[in-house]
């Protein structure tokens, strides 16, 4: 960093959590970065929080610990807080911070950007278009994930989200086009750190990876930073180098905790849920840092992972990134119960955006058609089983045992897959026909006779038995 300020200020007020008050300042600006050299040499930083007439807050990145105010000098460097960006993180493991902890050198590169990022310039936005696929077949079929779009994955503590994160962050492709994929792992514990480390360690030997990890012992303000460092080193591999950037950030529950933790210790009034009343603008400050850009050939793509205290989808986090996303991914404890991997709730699961990357000249002609009849046909199989359960399975009609049969392949046959496997479109829309074909013919009126000839779909008759179409 260069262009610190000569004077340094000695007078600080008080030390409070992760804060420092420093009184006497003068010419400070908010969000401005600060040095914190202690009496042992020890070199901290951090940003500025607030500044009110000679009083600034100063949030210290390593934390306040074994600090003394009487023995601690501040100087500030009059601009906010700044990384090198370019290539040289692919293939990188950093903490939180930015700094390297895979025993390599600091990253370096060409250029710097602030933090805090640029926003994009609304005129200049290109809508999302093609797709992101994950190798997940119930995510690529079903909730399909497109260039551009922020699409968060709502889970529960216990579920696999950060498997399927993690999964997500290692095969994803978008075709020929050069990819590269930035992990902000926040709140990790020490044992899921080495696993994201060893999912991804293909990924980051060629090149393609950026990966920052914050663990649940350091210290919170890093928290707050992670996800920003992220989507900066993302904004210059997308727009000045050219690449389709997908940027997978979990947890935001631990990054929405680390926030009210930091507005407790400002004396903030607290709003729901004790969260600070910025929460929502805070996430969309992260969130609407993808996109794509007209006259430049990268996009940024975003997929946010939250656990749900106490799986409740009202509480502040999710609630709030509802309204700044588009769509969702939820996982389900029922479906995670039976043994099935991604544990998804293809019901109340939705991409918004899903035709703007899906169809003729993207995946396939008859990928949305398909998904279209796959959900409805779901939808009246969790009816078929909510009626059984009140008169019986054997009350039931003949076409309501196919869509129980339906459902149950559906989730063993579509849905469950290895962790390690990658499916293609291919491989998932083929398997979605298979599924679907338990059905009669007459009750998959959401596709053209043409698709149903081309896949053999056959009718049923009273007895059960089947016959083929026109015969």
């Amino acid at each position: 960093m260069t262009g610190w300020s000569e004077v340094e200020y000695t007078a600080v007020r008080e030390l409070r959590g992760p804060l420092a008050i420093v009184e006497g300042v003068s010419g400070v600006g908010w969000d401005e970065f600060a040095r914190i050299t202690l009496d042992s040499g020890e070199r901290r930083y951090g940003l500025v929080l607030e500044v009110d007439r000679e009083l600034a807050v100063v949030q210290v990145l390593e934390d306040t610990s074994g600090m003394d105010p009487e023995g601690v000098r501040v100087s500030f460097a009059g601009q906010p807080l700044r990384i090198p960006v370019g290539p040289g993180w692919l293939g990188r493991v950093c903490n939180g911070r930015g700094e390297p902890v895979d025993g390599g050198p600091p990253v370096f590169g060409e250029h710097s950007a602030a933090v805090g990022g640029t926003p994009i310039n609304p005129v200049r936005r290109e809508p999302p278009s093609d797709p992101v696929l994950t190798g997940v077949g119930a995510v690529d079929a079903l909730t399909t994930l497109v260039r551009g779009q922020k699409l968060p994955v709502f889970s529960v503590a216990g579920l696999p989200h950060l498997e399927l994160a993690a999964q997500i962050a290692a095969q994803s492709t978008v075709g020929g086009d050069p990819f590269s994929v930035v992990f902000a792992g926040m709140g990790l514990t020490h044992p899921d750190a080495r696993f994201v480390r060893d999912v991804l360690e293909e990924r980051s030997a060629a090149g393609e990876l950026v990966l920052l990890l914050n663990t649940a012992d350091d210290p919170v303000i890093e928290r707050i930073l992670t996800p920003r460092i992220a989507l900066t080193v993302a904004e210059h591999l997308a727009f000045a180098g050219g690449r389709h950037v997908l940027v997978v950030m979990t947890d935001m529950t631990a990054y929405a905790e680390a926030l009210r933790e930091v507005s407790a210790a400002r004396g903030e009034v607290p709003a729901r849920r004790a969260y600070p009343g910025y929460l929502y603008s805070d996430l969309a400050s992260l969130y609407e840092r993808c996109g794509r850009i007209r006259g430049r050939k990268g996009s940024i793509t975003v997929l946010p992972v939250l656990t749900m205290p106490a799986g409740d989808i009202t509480h502040p986090v999710p609630d709030l990134t509802g309204y700044i996303t588009e769509g969702q991914i939820v996982l389900s404890r029922r479906t995670h119960a039976l043994g099935v991997y991604p544990p998804m709730d293809a019901l109340s699961s939705l991409s918004r955006l899903m035709r703007k990357g899906a169809g003729p000249g993207r995946t396939r002609p008859d990928h949305l058609d398909l998904a279209a009849q796959m959900l409805a046909a779901l939808s009246r199989a969790r009816q078929v089983r909510e009626l059984a359960d009140l008169v019986g399975e054997a009350a039931l009609s003949p076409t309501d045992h196919r869509y129980l049969a339906f459902d149950e392949a559906f989730l063993r046959h579509f849905v469950d897959q290895p962790r390690d496997e990658a499916r293609s479109m291919d491989q998932t829309l083929d398997t979605a026909w298979r599924v679907l074909l338990a059905l009669p013919r007459s009750q998959l009126a959401m596709l053209s006779p043409t698709l149903l000839d081309a896949h053999g779909a056959r009718e049923g008759t009273a007895d059960g038995e089947e016959r083929e179409s026109g015969a």
